[in-house]
């Protein structure tokens, strides 16, 4: 028993249609055939957005298509991982490179092609669509987002979501044209790396995904001894009229903090308490 097979069942005892069930789900009528046909892999087991419209058009207790599409998904994977990997797409590889810093494009692509999808490429390429897939599952079920991205795309809002769905369950191993064009071309503004501590920047279109850019750090650490390394915090913690009411997490904040040269006193990490319980620098609710 898979998905496909459960979904043509209700559909048949419900004397329904696949274009109805496309309508119930949001999707096209052809991503509903291409998911009945095996030709596609079910959505992953989370994707509530999907899964629970099916449901309840098909009138299944909530839960059961993603238990079989996580058996269903997990039995494809154990055969793709008998089989290397195969290098990117290169249309893939050259939108990838093109989004690289100027500066480092050369060297960059002059990796790739010495190690045909070898482990930088896998770590930008991934870091890159874990970015992307971030910002596609928080706009997913904004209709707004989805029309401005489909304009750019030169595609309708339906075709949109079904790419969106399909975007979402893709990995680097799948990862396709389309998916380059639809998604990485118009929300990646530009990306560069450290070569030396493979740290990542990746700044965004403020269009489609306003906000800063993103730091990924891939780099060896010693095991914290930042406490031990700041007299100033250990005499602040052990002072209860400065830390009386200091919350686990904001310790941990003001463990992270990091110095060059004179080290700060007790006082010091006071200020930046209040610094962080002031509401008027950040956005949001107030700290209770």
């Amino acid at each position: 028993m898979d998905v496909c097979l459960v979904i043509r069942q209700r559909l048949t005892e419900l004397g329904l249609e696949q274009k109805d069930l496309a309508a119930a789900a949001e999707v096209t009528e052809s991503y509903i055939s291409q998911l009945l046909t095996r030709k596609k892999l079910p959505p992953a087991p989370d994707r509530t957005d999907i899964y629970d419209k099916m449901a309840r058009f098909l009138k299944l207790p909530r839960g059961t298509l993603p238990k079989l599409a996580d058996l269903q998904r997990k039995d494809e994977l154990r055969r793709n991982l008998a089989d290397p990997p195969t290098p990117l797409f290169h249309e893939v590889r050259e939108l990838i490179l093109r989004k690289c810093s100027p500066g480092k494009e050369k060297q960059i692509r002059a990796l790739f092609e010495r190690e045909p999808f070898g482990e930088v490429e896998r770590l930008v390429t991934q870091k890159l669509l874990d970015v992307v897939k971030r910002v596609a599952r928080e706009e997913l079920e904004n209709e707004n987002w989805l029309h401005l991205v489909a304009r750019l795309s030169n595609r309708d809002y339906e075709q949109m979501r079904v790419i969106v769905l399909e975007f979402l369950d893709t990995d680097i191993f799948n990862v396709s044209a389309e998916h380059c064009v639809s998604f990485l071309q118009p929300l990646i503004q530009s990306w560069d790396i450290d070569l030396a501590s493979f740290g990542m920047d990746i700044v965004l279109n403020r269009r489609l995904a306003p906000g800063p850019s993103k730091r990924f750090e891939f780099v060896e650490r010693e095991p914290d001894q930042s406490l031990d390394a700041k007299p100033g915090l250990k005499d602040f913690l052990r002072n209860p009229l400065l830390s009386g009411d200091v919350a686990e997490d904001e310790i941990e904040f003001l463990k992270r903090l990091r110095f060059r040269g004179r080290q700060p006193t007790a006082l010091y990490f006071y200020r930046e308490l209040q610094n962080l319980r002031d509401p008027l620098h950040f956005r949001g609710p107030a700290r209770k």
